[in-house]
């Protein structure tokens, strides 16, 4: 780390390691606020490629800044030792923490909001020819508004003037076919990595897996698609249709991530939500009417959301309008991980599900309907 940086910044808790480096949280006294500083040792970088790399990352990521869903660079300290980017500050759970937390992942408008915000993103690199190639879960970050940041350009090359890129870059559940099969490929990657994402939040699991990283080389490969009628049902046939043409096989008919962006069913608003620190949507049409009744009623629904949310109270209304998990669905999302019979596997035998009503429920059923149903009439 050198000493230009610990003059400007001064340096606190380290927060993040990887192979390479550190992050750690700095505070700036000129500009009063905290920001993330992303240390990496050059003495570790033995490959050339590695080193490349390194050097395109901060160069990637000041010319995509600033943009409202991608990690915004404000300082950059090169020497012969290290290399250290100060980076806007996250929050610390990134996607696949929030994908865990909903213990079989989220509802479609959930995942609408944020895949909407991802392909901005995403649409954004591809108009600078930049790839990311490393979109997943671990790399969609969230700000303190919630807003989704994608982040770690150290994969992200720009596209040749033939239009293609070569190299096996990527994570094994969500890299392209053609990157698996050794071709050159285009910005396309992107978007399929993009559409297994969508496929992992609304299920609650990839769609391609295997025992060993080779077994889903091979599911990639082969990208059959299919969608467990259990696990889709409450899926909109336009999110399933949307899923085909970002995980498409056939790369000149797979969808770019600006027609995917268009075709995303995005029309509601967001605000934040203090349960499982995921985002709930909010929205009134205020066309039908009047502003001070839309208000009341939002202000009525929220109330009614909060205390069904801190009481987890399984009623029929949490499994109908309950936009946070899906309580009907019982899977699993995780990393690859050592099991106890010493195998690399996606799936493991811990199924959970969240908790069914008893004769209690019944009664606050009755008690929520009253309170929501005269609620709206004092409002209106």
């Amino acid at each position: 780390m050198c000493e230009t940086l610990k003059n400007n910044y001064q340096i606190c808790e380290e927060i993040g390691r990887g192979r390479f480096g550190t992050i750690s949280r700095c505070f700036s006294p000129i500009k009063n606020d905290f920001f993330a500083c992303k240390s990496v040792d050059k003495n570790l970088l033995t490959d050339p490629t590695d080193r490349e790399c390194l050097q395109n990352e901060a160069k990637i990521m000041s010319l995509l800044s600033p943009h409202p869903n991608i990690v915004e660079i404000f300082d950059v300290y090169d020497n012969e030792d290290s290399l250290d980017m100060v980076l806007e500050l996250c929050e610390q759970n990134t996607l696949y923490d929030r994908l865990i937390k909903s213990n079989g992942g989220f509802s479609e408008a959930i995942s609408a909001s944020v895949m909407k915000q991802l392909l901005a993103a995403i649409a954004h690199c591809h108009r600078f020819s930049i790839v990311h190639r490393d979109i997943k879960p671990d790399n969609i970050l969230f700000d303190e508004m919630d807003r989704v940041k994608l982040a770690d350009f150290g994969s992200a090359v720009w596209v040749a003037e033939d239009g293609t890129v070569s190299g096996l870059v990527g994570t094994p559940y969500y890299v392209a076919p053609e990157v698996v099969m050794g071709r050159d490929y285009n910005e396309k990657v992107d978007v399929w990595s993009a559409g297994v994402v969508l496929y992992a939040m609304l299920a609650g699991f990839p769609p391609f897996y295997g025992e060993t990283v080779e077994e889903i080389f091979e599911a990639v490969v082969r990208g059959n698609l299919r969608f467990p009628p259990k696990v889709f049902r409450n899926v909109s046939p336009e999110a399933k249709d949307l899923l085909r043409k970002m995980i498409c096989r056939d790369v000149s008919r797979r969808f770019s991530a600006e027609q995917a962006l268009s075709k995303a069913p995005m029309d509601l608003e967001w605000r934040r939500d203090s349960f499982n620190g995921l985002i709930c949507p909010c929205k009134i049409q205020e066309s039908t009417v009047e502003a001070s009744t839309a208000n009341s009623l939002s202000l009525c629904g929220v109330y009614i959301y909060n205390y069904l949310s801190s009481h987890r109270i399984p009623t029929f209304l949490c499994a109908a309008q309950n936009p946070m998990v899906n309580t009907s669905r019982i899977s699993v999302f995780s990393r690859p991980e050592r099991r106890e019979d010493g195998r690399n596997g996606q799936r493991n035998s811990h199924m959970a599900s969240s908790p069914v009503g008893g004769p209690a429920a019944k009664d606050c059923d009755l008690f929520l309907f009253c309170f929501i149903f005269f609620g709206l009439v004092y409002a209106v």
